[in-house]
């Protein structure tokens, strides 16, 4: 395995705009010289921490399971990638579980979780609701520099809506970001030749953020549906919230005078056409309210033709859109679910059956509710809401090593979901860690390990809150380079995405 800390390869912009992005001077840094991973309540990074090994008395992979890893361990990424992807639903690769498939997930699901782990949500931070790191070394800083992607766009929010507990804000008066957005994910692109030949094809990724206060956010949604008017049939509605967050802008505020929905089509349609005439994917990932985000994001990109290719008025390519969805919330109603499919968006679903962000919107009607469709065709019911695409259920009281005690935050947490991916092998199998990845990652954010392995909980966190020690003895908070909001070409690509999506 390359070194955590090996170089991010940089996409070379074309555009100056993109200066943010490239790399730099002397982006190497070793396990050694790193304190990134230093000081977290005594935590640190090991040589190991991606392959923790366990004794005996842990639960190994059984014979049979073995064998059918061991087999499918034969097949290569490159040839069977449109598989992964749900290209066939995922049908018969998750019971039992496909080893690539597993460990493309929970790719998936790191780079969601990337989010979190860079996300400042300190109040009493003047930089409280940003991204900590630049673009250029955004993976590299995260211990993610050798996954071979590069950061080509941040994406931003405004929080002027009505969802307080998501946003987050400095309570400092002195705060120099903004009090009317927040950092809401990124959009990155395979850059690296040996990744791009595992992978098949040039993956595009958008990751949207979840939220940090956890459940919170749930009591502010309206559940009230809102027409999407993406395209010119009002009886497809999403969740009046999710359409707020994904569609205002503030023009008082550099980093919201474009909607998050302007920014992430702008810059798709940007890489699709740099990168014209390869084979591309477009995967949209996201975690909690994040997954909200991923799914609508996704249904908005295959409804404005964002992912179709024409050359003289014919088509050349479709782009597959696969969403990796983590905990989330039901989003659209049956109309929404319907169009989705029919615009062949590819949805996965990982959910942990104890969690109950997934069941919302839609306790009234939902999906499972034998007419449904007559509801919203006869008279238009208000809250009848489905979820979209394939569901992968876990259950994190089938791992030995979580505690069950009813704690809904841990249950709702992305790292106890990845966890539980890590063991699943199908239904009525034994749980079995099968990438060994490292259980201390589930305690980043939560207490949800049990206490016989002395991981403290809730440890992920800034080695002395961000403060450094100059050579004259004194603390202070360092500045952090000001990152620019738009590039000036995003006006440009968001009127051509509309154009094409329109037939105008």
């Amino acid at each position: 395995m390359a070194s955590l800390y090996s170089s991010l390869k940089i996409l070379t912009c074309k555009n100056k705009t993109c200066q943010q992005f490239l790399p730099l001077e002397n982006p190497k840094r070793s396990a050694n010289n790193c304190s990134l991973f230093s000081n977290k309540k005594g935590l640190i990074l090991s040589s190991q921490a991606i392959s923790t090994e366990f004794s005996a008395d842990f639960p190994s992979l059984s014979a049979e399971i073995r064998a059918v890893d061991d087999q499918e361990s034969a097949r290569e990424l490159h040839e069977i990638w449109p598989e992964i992807q749900g290209c066939n639903n995922w049908e018969n690769l998750l019971d039992p579980m496909d080893p690539l498939l597993r460990r493309e997930v929970i790719r998936y699901g790191e780079m969601a979780q990337a989010c979190y782990d860079s996300f400042d949500f300190d109040p009493h931070s003047k930089y409280c609701g940003t991204c900590k790191y630049q673009g250029a070394d955004f993976f590299e800083r995260l211990g993610m520099g050798d996954r071979g992607y590069t950061v080509t766009r941040f994406l931003y929010a405004t929080s002027n809506i009505n969802l307080p507990n998501f946003f987050q804000k400095s309570k400092g008066i002195s705060s120099i970001w903004s009090q009317h957005a927040n950092w809401m994910g990124y959009v990155s692109v395979a850059t690296d030749e040996e990744e791009i030949r595992r992978l098949g094809r040039r993956d595009i990724v958008v990751a949207w953020r979840g939220t940090v206060t956890y459940l919170e956010w749930i009591h502010d949604l309206k559940d009230i549906l809102h027409p999407a008017y993406f395209r010119d049939d009002p009886s497809i509605k999403i969740e009046s919230g999710f359409f707020e967050l994904y569609t205002s802008k503030e023009n008082s505020c550099k980093y919201s005078t474009y909607s998050a929905r302007e920014q992430v089509l702008a810059e798709l349609r940007r890489i699709i056409h740099r990168y014209r005439g390869e084979n591309l994917s477009i995967t949209v990932t996201g975690h909690s309210l994040g997954a909200a985000l991923a799914l609508l994001s996704a249904y908005d990109i295959a409804e404005m033709k964002l992912n179709v290719v024409e050359e003289d008025d014919t088509m050349i390519q479709k782009i597959p859109v696969t969403v990796f969805s983590f905990a989330g919330s039901r989003v659209g109603n049956l109309k929404f679910k319907e169009r989705c499919d029919e615009l062949g968006i590819k949805v996965l679903r990982v959910i942990n059956v104890h969690d109950k962000v997934p069941m919302v919107p839609g306790i009234i009607t939902n999906e499972k509710f034998q007419y449904q469709k007559y509801l919203e065709d006869a008279i238009s019911f208000p809250w009848s809401y489905a979820h979209v695409g394939v569901e992968l259920a876990l259950d994190h009281s089938h791992s030995p090593f979580l505690k069950n005690n009813g704690d809904i935050r841990g249950a709702h947490n992305l790292e106890v979901h990845l966890h539980l991916l890590d063991g699943f092998h199908g239904k009525n199998k034994d749980f079995s860690l099968e990438t060994k990845r490292d259980i201390a990652l589930v305690n980043k954010s939560c207490d949800a390990l049990k206490g016989d392995y002395g991981v403290p909980p809730f440890w992920w966190q800034d080695q002395h809150k961000g403060m450094t020690r100059s050579s004259d003895g004194r603390w202070a908070l360092p500045e952090r380079t000001c990152i620019e909001a738009h590039p000036p070409d995003t006006a440009h690509h968001f009127e051509q995405v509309i154009k094409f999506g329109r037939g105008l």
